[in-house]
């Protein structure tokens, strides 16, 4: 059966990739149709897990983007020209060991004099801005709306609205019955966790007294000796708690970080009374009141706990590579310039389209931006500033969100498509997330797709980078597929900085690899599709091929 098909080369055939700033010539064959490949049948350990985005279809049969192969045969010793990547998060720990070197420093301030240097309105911007200030939590923006719309339209019905409010009332009126919804699920769930953990605890500690140790297994638990009815009970439901984590203490700590999130979502981002932004003291529906926040980009959290988005973003694109440590990103010759506009809550359309603005305006290249929100009030203000990039010819690389949505039936901001469902710009690329399996299990389970709004896919499932303090972590999302499509954008722009954004962009779809194999979607088996099917190029990112069509496109 056929698996896989390059449409980007019709015959095998060896291809003079360009000289990646060096002069020197060098040969790369195309990856080709992998028809004979057998699939992988043996899992990963873990080891291979945190490589696999870098992986090869044909030598690994894992679906990784071809980026060693790249290292390996194309990029060599060759060097490129800097290029400077956004990344609008939510801040970033930029004294990391594995980014500390890789992170933009604007030539235009003196650090710490408190002048503003370079005159572009925000002062000491030595890394990016802070849009967010001391803010860590906030609101959803359905809560903000219906906090604003309430004093207007509580206790109203339909019929006693004049015709010209109707559609401001139905706008509260959907907002307000996705509160009760969600909120309602947060709290029932939190419930639930605190009567298993109210369970649990106590049972735990019996039996870890009875077997004298606290690790204990199934297989410890089958050794007890005629159990009494109160011990077959306790033996039964740790033996289930079991199935979710190699120990009951570990089983323990994810029921208290989901009580402790489930809180945080109720303490902010449902709270109906507090007003976060107050302590900005900018006028969020204000566009041109546009001088707010600071120069924090690691936030205000000395923990730095609340970047730990940001700060994996970052690594996966830019990790310093072959530095002994960590791991490597995906680019090299990149530096980061941080953002930080996305808090624990919905980000605001005004800082969002602020940041892209700052980022074009200070020399990123590219932009990642891995966030999303179903309501956005000022999405004008986003959709400006997405033109006002590609204007200045900068390619924004964006996660498609992780509610296993089709996008073509349902918005999620920012997005790329006017009501009118005309484009609003051809330098923004949309992002899904694959997983290390192909076959039926390629698409992330949690991944949204669209055959008209997705435009590619790239690895999203089980993604280690960095995190902060010095540390690492296995994260995934379409916020991780992004930045590993982001690193291979700014590889291209590296390497051959003549082509534009919207030339790397189609380089990006039309040189990856695709399959016609039916896909699960949502993480539900009745609903299936063509791989082909569900992007706009039916492909996934592989940066190999990717350098290749770009050299070709160069000439």
């Amino acid at each position: 059966m056929k698996i896989f098909k390059i449409s980007l080369f019709a015959v095998a055939m060896s291809t003079v990739l360009a000289s990646c700033g060096s002069g020197a010539a060098i040969v790369a064959t195309p990856i080709q149709n992998i028809d004979t490949n057998p699939l992988k049948i043996t899992s990963l350990d873990e080891e291979q897990l945190k490589q696999w985005p870098a992986m090869d279809l044909v030598k690994d049969t894992v679906p990784g983007m071809s980026v060693d192969k790249a290292y390996a045969e194309i990029i060599k010793k060759h060097k490129g020209e800097t290029v400077i990547v956004g990344v609008i998060d939510s801040g970033v720990d930029i004294d990391h060991e594995d980014l500390k070197n890789m992170i933009w420093t604007n030539p235009g301030e003196i650090a710490g004099n408190g002048i503003d240097d370079d005159k572009n309105g925000y002062i000491d911007d030595i890394h990016g801005w802070n849009f967010l200030g001391d803010i860590t939590g906030e609101n959803m923006e359905y809560v903000r709306i219906i906090r604003k719309l309430s004093p207007k339209y509580d206790g109203k019905s339909e019929s006693s609205i004049s015709a010209a409010d109707r559609k401001e009332f139905a706008l509260y009126q959907k907002a307000k019955a996705e509160y009760e919804k969600e909120s309602g699920e947060i709290t029932m769930n939190k419930a639930r966790y605190e009567q298993i953990l109210s369970q649990l605890k106590p049972t735990h500690e019996t039996m870890a007294k009875k077997l004298g140790k606290a690790d204990y297994t199934k297989q410890d638990l089958a050794t007890i000796k005629n159990p009494s009815a109160q011990e077959q009970q306790q033996i039964a439901m740790l033996n289930q708690m079991l199935n979710f984590a190699d120990t009951v203490p570990e089983v323990i700590a994810e029921l208290e970080k989901g009580i402790e999130y489930f809180d945080g979502r109720l303490n902010n981002n449902f709270n109906m009374t507090k007003d976060f932004r107050g302590v900005l003291g900018d006028n969020p529906d204000d566009i041109a009141d546009s001088i707010y926040g600071d120069n924090n980009v690691a936030g205000p959290d000395p923990t730095r706990e609340n970047v730990k988005h940001g700060t994996h973003v970052a690594g996966i694109i830019a990790a310093q590579r072959n530095n002994g440590i960590g791991m490597d990103g995906v680019a090299n010759n990149v530096k980061i310039m941080v953002v930080r506009a996305v808090p624990d809550g919905d980000e605001y359309d005004k800082d969002v389209a602020l940041g892209i603005r700052y980022a074009v305006d200070n020399g990123a290249k590219v932009l990642n931006t891995s966030f999303g929100k179903y309501y956005s009030p000022h999405s004008d203000w986003v959709y400006d500033a997405i033109k006002y990039a590609a204007s200045k010819d900068v390619l924004i690389v964006n996660a498609a969100g992780n509610d296993g949505l089709d996008l073509d039936t349902v918005n999620i901001y920012p997005n790329d498509q006017f009501d009118n469902g005309s484009e609003v710009a051809d330098s923004f690329l949309t992002v899904g997330a694959l997983n290390y399996k192909y076959g039926s299990e390629l698409i992330a389970n949690f991944s949204n797709y669209g055959k008209t709004n997705v435009d590619v896919f790239a690895p999203g499932v089980k993604i280690w980078s960095t995190t902060p303090l010095n540390t690492y972590e296995f994260l995934q999302g379409t916020s991780m597929a992004s930045p590993e499509v982001a690193g291979v954008a700014a590889m291209i722009r590296s390497y051959y900085p003549k082509l534009s954004a919207k030339q790397v962009k189609q380089i990006i779809m039309d040189s990856g690899l695709t399959t016609n194999t039916k896909v699960v979607l949502g993480g539900d088996k009745s609903n299936t599709a063509s791989f082909a099917n569900i992007s706009k190029s039916g492909k996934m990112v592989n940066l190999y091929n990717a350098l290749i069509m770009a050299d070709k496109m160069s000439k």
